[in-house]
């Protein structure tokens, strides 16, 4: 699982041809057509006498505003450098980002000084995902998911946000499938250059167990003080990162929501936000908590 080391402080710059803000406002509305729950907290009556479950009055409405509070709130699963985080912040969405790359969290780290905006980071592995509370809803898109090699691994991910969802909260993901890494990526390099840095992406696809594997080689300008005010100019470092991932079909995706405890809601292309075909690259999933397995 271990990824995104030297590679995070280059990461934005070569990613910056993929749509956050179109996958932020998908996102959106599928919240909100299908969930984070909305409103007030229950009333309750006056009255000094009132007693439930051995609590005062004061102390339910101070139960059922934590409540309202941890159903407000959004989890960004593998959140990388926090950008979807932010535009998701953006949108009035109370953020908690999780990821499990330190480097990429201290980039998200200084987005968060940048916008002032109180994002609240954790460094955890999906896998043992622990929450202090309940959450309305969990996100984790960008295929962070094909991380997960093992179908245990991601069943035990998903029973994980089925436990700290709160009651009828939603999970929206996304996954790159078979066709994707099998026919579109296959067996492949591709190299981008840039002023600061260029990267060379060895791709090699494993059929028989559903494994991507990518070779990054990253050349990145080198920073003055790192090489000296007067050789810096033109001098590159070079470091080196291997990728797994696991591409997956709807299919299995759909079977290890159900067996984790979720409801299956929907599914959809990644692309065009239509039916999923069997050339759908990647594609989201919609879930709901449905209580949860003693």
């Amino acid at each position: 699982m271990e990824a995104y080391t030297d590679f995070a402080d280059v990461y934005d710059i070569f990613m910056d041809n993929v749509p956050y803000e179109e996958w932020a406002e998908y996102i959106d509305g599928l919240l909100k057509e299908y969930g984070v729950p909305q409103g007030e907290a229950p009333t309750l009556p006056e009255g000094e006498a009132f007693q439930k479950g051995g609590l005062t009055l004061e102390e339910e409405r101070v139960h059922l505003a934590a409540l309202s509070a941890e159903r407000n709130v959004v989890v960004d699963l593998g959140c990388g450098t926090g950008v979807l985080t932010e535009l998701l912040a953006d949108k009035g969405y109370d953020m908690i980002g999780i990821d499990n790359s330190q480097e990429m969290l201290n980039v998200a780290q200084r987005k968060k000084e940048c916008s002032g905006k109180e994002i609240l980071y954790l460094l955890q592995d999906m896998r043992e995902l622990e929450l202090y509370g309940c959450v309305g809803a969990i996100v984790s898109v960008c295929d962070s998911l094909n991380y997960l090699l093992e179908e245990e691994d991601v069943v035990e991910t998903f029973r994980l946000v089925n436990n700290y969802l709160y009651p009828g909260g939603v999970f929206i993901f996304d996954f790159n499938t078979v066709y994707k890494y099998e026919t579109v990526i296959g067996d492949a390099t591709i190299a981008e250059n840039r002023e600061d840095c260029s990267f060379i992406w060895e791709n090699y696809y494993n059929a028989d167990e559903q494994i991507n594997e990518y070779d990054l080689t990253i050349f990145a300008r080198m920073e003055e003080e790192k090489a000296g005010e007067e050789s810096s100019e033109g001098c590159f470092r070079r470091f080196m990162e291997t990728h797994y991932q696991r591409g997956y079909t709807l299919g299995q995706m759909r079977t290890m929501v159900e067996v984790a405890g979720l409801e299956f809601i929907m599914a959809a292309d990644g692309n065009t936000h239509g039916e999923v075909t069997a050339e759908s690259e990647r594609v989201y999933v919609v879930a709901r908590e449905r209580g949860k397995k003693k």
